[in-house]
């Protein structure tokens, strides 16, 4: 009689659908895809001070291309000019979507949060050229400390916020969005090679066709994705930073759904939330995670620590996402809430908004893509992605204090209201209301 075996499973198979469904739902929350991508943050750290760390630079300089599309380009350069273009694409539709019905459609409530966000760029920026060109370095990174990163400030925020008020999150991503959209500016203005004009017209061809297919309400992958790859190649032979190509195609796509009452076919999610929702655990799972993996690789000593404290290009990108950002955010937040019609947020106080402005020195995927912009060889480039993970760490090391500080002020005032709440039987938000009323 035969023994019966026991049937295995294939090796790397695809997982069930509810297993894919709910891992999906997972990447799509800041706190898991905030994990991802420090994991592959510290695997580079580990893998490039690792005994096998000539591996890392021979996978990372590893050149592979596109003929159809004349690109030939290392493997750090894919995650960084390709795969990041797909988190780029998900913010622009962030972006889209904060324009249309978001904080951002209204001047009165988007004041504050622009404000922040401007003065949270200029002010790392000017503290940046003050310590390196008081020190006799270069002034090619003033842009590394202007970004925040969306991803990691918003896991941090998503652990430490269990009775934060919502409107705090709401500030964060308003503020991050508008910084995300300052950075490509300064990418595609001041970090631009030789332009080639026939490639770029030839991007903005391609961009225009994909509005026109947007407004005819033309539905279907297979004439988006072809297009949106041509357009990304044609950017990146253009001279300007393909990643642009991304932010501006999540820019064009609606973020609105039709609801059937002009004629149209009702829709159950806009284009832009569509896209935004299918990509996301794709962005948060493989794009950033590769780029940190192949960009956050730098040899760590006690004297290259060092050299980020006393040399004057890493020195003042540390100051900068530190000081700069929390001064800058914090202190225009307040002048503009001092001296224009603009109004915090009344469920927030200013310990809050300090708080915040310390975790925006986080500046992770995006300072790390502009510094690889600014210093593409030499010393100077790794003292500088040094700089940016120190910064970034003692920046969401600070700001998880404070978080968690506010944090246990609003859970005991919530302990406080439910205990009144029990005493008489009526809530207090009413008998505040029958108060006012009288």
């Amino acid at each position: 009689m035969p023994v019966p075996t026991r049937k295995r499973s294939p090796f790397l198979t695809l997982l069930p659908w509810p297993e894919r469904k709910a891992l999906a739902e997972a990447l799509r929350t800041e706190t898991v895809g905030g994990l991802v991508l420090l994991a592959a943050a510290v695997i580079a750290l580990v893998w490039a001070n690792s005994p096998w760390s000539h591996s890392y630079e021979t996978v990372r300089e590893t050149h592979f291309g596109i003929s159809a599309l004349g690109l030939n380009l290392s493997v750090g350069h894919w995650t960084s000019d390709g795969l990041l273009t797909l988190f780029f694409l998900v913010a622009g539709v962030e972006l889209k979507r904060e324009l249309v019905v978001g904080e951002l459609r209204t001047p009165a409530a988007a004041a504050l949060p622009v404000v922040a966000a401007v003065c949270g760029m200029i002010v790392p920026a000017v503290l940046y050229v003050v310590v390196a060109g008081g020190g006799g370095g270069s002034l090619e990174g003033w842009a590394v400390p202007m970004a925040t990163d969306i991803a990691f400030a918003l896991a941090v925020l998503a652990v430490i916020s269990t009775s934060l008020p919502s409107a705090l999150r709401a500030f964060l991503l308003t503020l991050a969005v508008v910084d995300d959209l300052g950075a490509i500016f300064v990418i595609a203005v001041f970090f631009t090679s030789d332009l080639n004009i026939l490639a770029l017209l030839g991007a903005l061809a391609g961009l225009v066709v994909f509005y026109i297919l947007q407004r005819k309400r033309v539905r279907g992958w297979w004439w988006y994705v072809p297009l949106g790859v041509v357009t990304w190649g044609l950017m990146y032979n253009g001279g300007i930073h393909a990643t642009v190509a991304g932010v501006a195609m999540g820019l064009i796509l609606r973020a609105t759904a039709d609801d059937g009452t002009d004629g149209r076919k009702a829709e159950a999610m806009s284009p832009g939330d569509r896209t935004a929702h299918l990509l996301r655990p794709y962005s948060a799972a493989i794009a950033v995670p590769l780029f940190a993996l192949f960009a956050a690789g730098v040899s760590v000593s006690l004297a290259s620590l060092g050299d980020v404290f006393t040399r004057p290009e890493p020195l003042g990108v540390v100051l900068g996402l530190v000081v700069g950002k929390t001064l800058g955010i914090f202190c225009g937040t307040y002048l503009a809430a001092r001296f224009t019609r603009a109004r915090l947020n009344p469920d927030l106080s200013w310990a809050d908004v300090f708080a915040l402005s310390v975790l925006a020195g986080i500046g992770f995927t995006v300072a790390l893509l502009i510094g690889e912009l600014a210093f593409p060889d030499g010393a100077v480039a790794g003292h500088v992605k040094a700089a940016v993970l120190c910064g970034s760490l003692i920046s969401a090391a600070l700001a998880a204090l404070l978080l968690k500080r506010r944090d246990r002020v609003y859970r005991r005032l919530c302990e406080v209201e439910n205990r009144d709440d029990d005493a008489d039987g009526i809530p207090d938000v009413y008998q505040q209301g029958q108060g006012e009323a009288k």
